[in-house]
């Protein structure tokens, strides 16, 4: 199994390739562009049979600027949340900060879990291959792998231990 070697990145490979193609295309254009004869200017005299047409606009003109268009944007959810967990029962009578222990364990498994994502659900089809014809993202996948490498050597590590125990009282 080769766990230490480094795979091809298939959305780089494909970017190159999409890229090339742009390129290539881009080239058939000018090539076209450069065989194509100037528009034919009228001559002197027009026909008085037909009306006058208007002549097309010009594309080096640039067009009337056009208002812009904002969106709505929810600020609630930019704005950072209140600190609930702040209150006079909180702090002492000289005005320092209690210590508070379940506070703390949360803020250390908040700083273990990372941040929080918009659509969780999406994310974990995306990580999990919930979604028919998605597999699992290989950064998920080498992460469950350590995860599980790490846990077997943690419990054969607890193994051993509790043999030495057992054998020295022996």
């Amino acid at each position: 199994m080769a766990w230490f070697k480094k795979k091809a990145d298939p959305i780089s490979e494909r970017a190159r390739a999409l890229n090339s193609e742009i390129a290539a295309l881009e080239s058939k254009i000018k090539k076209y562009e450069s065989q194509m004869d100037p528009p034919s200017v009228g001559g002197k005299f027009r026909s008085t049979a037909t009306p006058r047409q208007t002549p097309p606009p010009r594309r080096d003109v640039p067009a009337a600027p056009v208002a812009p268009v904002f969106e709505k944007v929810d600020t609630k959810r930019l704005m950072k949340p209140v600190d609930t967990t702040s209150s006079p029962e909180h702090y002492n009578e000289f005005g320092a900060r209690k210590f508070d222990l379940p506070a703390l364990i949360q803020r250390l498994r908040d700083l273990f879990r990372g941040p929080t994502t918009s659509n969780p659900k999406l994310v974990s089809y995306l990580a999990a291959g919930g979604i028919q014809g998605m597999r699992p993202l290989r950064r998920e996948k080498r992460i469950a792998r350590n995860r599980f490498l790490g846990l077997v050597i943690i419990l054969l590590l607890v193994l051993l231990g509790l043999l030495a125990v057992f054998l020295r009282g022996r």
